[in-house]
């Protein structure tokens, strides 16, 4: 489920392509999907700016990462999927919630809250990474999930106060690594209760080969807990 394109306003790129390459790997078919609603706001990523007299839509803009093979987040069900992912980026927590502007307060958009129940109610798995755990704290109560550490540490863990949020929300959250040891590895947190998988990917300032490896952690999990 992807959220526009680019990581200011909408899915973190090198994240949806990351899920893409190892669901490729593990053998999954893949159909991809978002709402069609307008974003929060168009970011010029050149400046790290709104571009104010700029609109865009969330589902044209998601095409262009799909390759243009997508549709309305209106016409996913779980009769049709084993699993659904949602990857991070801004566009999680500004076209997929309020979570941006309102936090512990925010709202889901509805497709999306019926996605994340519909699955959770058939047992079937959910994956997240990056911000997009949020979605899962504020919709299934309870639930597991991680986004890295809960403190900044020097800079390494710029949104670390999300795991707080996290916890306001209703979730549980999972501290989970970056690196190990000498080999460098990300880490997924596994809900078995709920089937939730969640990995930090760019929560973390560190190399790009260690997010990919997270999320490959975590898809890897979704993909067992289909048990297909």
């Amino acid at each position: 489920v992807l959220s526009g394109c680019g990581v200011y306003d909408g899915t973190e790129i090198h994240e949806a392509s990351a899920i893409l390459v190892h669901l490729s790997r593990g053998g999954a078919e893949v159909q991809m999907y978002a709402p069609d609603v307008p974003q929060m706001h168009v970011i010029d990523h050149s400046k790290g700016q709104p571009a104010e007299a700029e609109s865009r839509n969330v589902l044209v803009e998601s095409a262009r990462i799909a390759r243009g093979r997508i549709a309305s987040l209106a016409k996913l069900t779980t009769a049709d999927h084993d699993a659904v992912i949602f990857p991070g980026g801004f566009g999680a927590a500004k076209n997929l919630s309020t979570f941006a502007v309102d936090g512990k307060d925010c709202k889901v958009n509805r497709e999306v809250e019926r996605v994340l129940k519909d699955f959770h109610k058939a047992g079937k798995p959910i994956g997240l990474c990056c911000i997009s755990p949020v979605l899962a704290a504020k919709v299934l109560s309870g639930a597991e999930v991680t986004v890295g550490h809960e403190e900044e540490e020097g800079g390494n863990w710029p949104y670390a106060g999300t795991a707080g949020a996290i916890k306001e929300l209703g979730g549980k959250h999972c501290v989970k690594e970056a690196v190990f040891s000498l080999t460098p590895f990300y880490e997924a947190h596994v809900d078995t209760k709920n089937k939730v998988v969640t990995t930090p990917a760019f929560m973390c300032e560190t190399e790009l080969h260690n997010i990919f490896d997270g999320i490959g952690a975590m898809v890897k999990n979704v993909l067992k807990l289909t048990g297909k």
